[in-house]
Formats: C-alpha cells, structure tokens, sequence
C-alpha cells in the first residue's frame, strides 16, 4: 500500500505535469465507488477550464490548489499511483481520471483493485479527511516535546498508535516497523510506558525513516540495506518456520499488534 513517501513522490509527479497549468479535458471513469461523494461526470466539469495553482500532500492524501473551488483531493488506496505522459495511448488500463493539460501533457491515476478515493472539498485542509490528519512526520513533525506529552497519555502499544492516522499522518506497515526496530523498541509495548527519552527516539528514527525513504524517491532499491524492511516481506506460507534474521544476524519475528502483522527483532527490541 502506498504509504507518505509513494504519495510525496505522487504529488511531485503531478506537480511537474500540471503546475502552473490549465486542465483543457477531463477523462473521469465510470465508477461510483472510487468517486466519493460526488459523480464522475461532475468531478470533470468542476476540473475542465481550471489552473492549478498548486499540488500539496498531508499524510496519505493529496490534492490540488485550483485558481477556484471546489479542488479535487486524490487518495491512491492500495494500488493506485501517478503516471505523466503525452500519448493517449499510454492511459492505464485502470485508470479512474485523467487530467489532460493545454500543453498536451496527461497525468493519469490507476487505481486497479479501487480501494482509492476521488473527491472534491471547498476548503481541503479545513474538511474531513483531511482535516482529521494529525503531523506529518515529513512536512511538519511534532516537536519531541509535543510527542513525549502525546505518549504519556496513550495506553495503546506502539505499533497501533503509530499507525494512528490522527497522531502521525502517512505511516503506514513498513515504516512503523522500521521506526520501531531502528529506535529499539517492542512493537507491542504501551506508548504511556516509554521514558521520554524514548520517546524522542522513536519521533527522531521515524522522522529519519521518512526522510530516507523521500529523499529516494520511494526507490525501495535504494533503502539502506541495514533496514528491516529488506527482511519484513520474507513472511509467506512457505516461509513460515524458517529462519528469517537481519542484516545483524538478529531473529526476526512476526506477530499481530493492532491487528496488523509485525516484524521485529526481540534480541534488539525492549
């Protein structure tokens, strides 16, 4: 699932495609599930003949700034992601919109399995769901200060309330667990239990998480091949019961904590 630093490398795609730019057509899909709130044809008038102004992301959501309301917000769900071209011909087979510039640029969303979203908001950051997000561990962290008070207060483990969008925006599976394993802390630990300076850990390693992972481009190639994230995916039916260790030699195992599985490495994580 596209977690913050896919969507950040979404939005800078779009933003090169249409910054600055008028949308002359609108191609919208015929899909009343991946269009919320508001039907598809809609969705292309209320585009057609508009500037965008600017192309911004909090957490997992992005959406467009026009040179007037309503702005179209574009949630990517599991499989869904940007793709710029020219040629018609290259629109996705699974593609839910496509906006086509004056210039002739495309910028197509796929969206196969349609777990995303497309909407339209007056105000994006002042409505639901965005407006629901807590910091951005990229675009704008907690100060240590503002997250060892928010710990103390939460009696959820670790891993639950980091993947709590309404605390950190955008962190998704991968990054909890490296976050996790890189600031040495069980997943399953209650955040209320954490010293501060464990605390400051654990926001000074996922903050770096992200950063590396943006700073890629979400190039999971180019992750540091330290990380856990290389040895988290190993968990498959014909995998199970077998020796799964990390780039230390540490076992890795896999539970469930806030329903989600986790890896972990115990012989490193307290």
């Amino acid at each position: 699932m596209p977690e913050l630093p896919e969507v950040e490398r979404g939005r800078r795609i779009a933003e090169a495609a249409c910054l600055g730019k008028t949308i002359e057509s609108v191609f919208a899909a015929e899909d009343d599930i991946v269009y919320d709130g508001v039907a598809p044809e809609r969705f292309a008038e209320v585009l057609e003949g508009r500037t965008v102004e600017a192309v911004r992301r909090r957490g997992k959501q992005l959406w467009m700034e026009l040179d007037r309301a309503p702005h179209p917000l574009f949630h990517f769900g599991m499989t869904g992601d940007f793709r710029a071209y020219a040629d018609p011909a290259d629109r996705h087979k699974y593609c839910k919109v496509e906006l086509v510039m004056a210039d002739g640029t495309r910028l197509g969303m796929k969206n196969p399995r349609r777990l995303g979203r497309l909407r339209l908001r007056e105000e994006p950051e002042h409505e639901p769901p965005i407006s629901d997000l807590g910091w951005d561990p990229y675009a704008d962290p907690p100060t240590p200060k503002e997250f060892v008070e928010l710990l103390a207060k939460r009696k959820a483990p670790l891993k639950a309330l980091l993947l709590d969008q309404k605390v950190l925006a955008g962190v998704g599976n991968w990054i909890a667990d490296e976050a996790l394993y890189q600031a040495k802390l069980r997943p399953d630990r209650r955040a209320s239990d954490l010293s501060a300076a464990e605390s400051k850990r654990l926001l000074t390693r996922t903050v770096r998480v992200v950063a590396k992972a943006v700073e890629v481009d979400a190039d999971k190639r180019k992750f540091p091949r330290t990380w856990l994230f290389h040895q988290r995916w190993k968990l498959r039916e014909d995998n199970k019961g077998h020796d799964v260790r990390d780039a230390k030699g540490d076992r890795i195992e896999f539970l469930k904590v806030g329903g989600r599985t986790t890896a972990w490495a115990p012989a490193r994580q307290s």
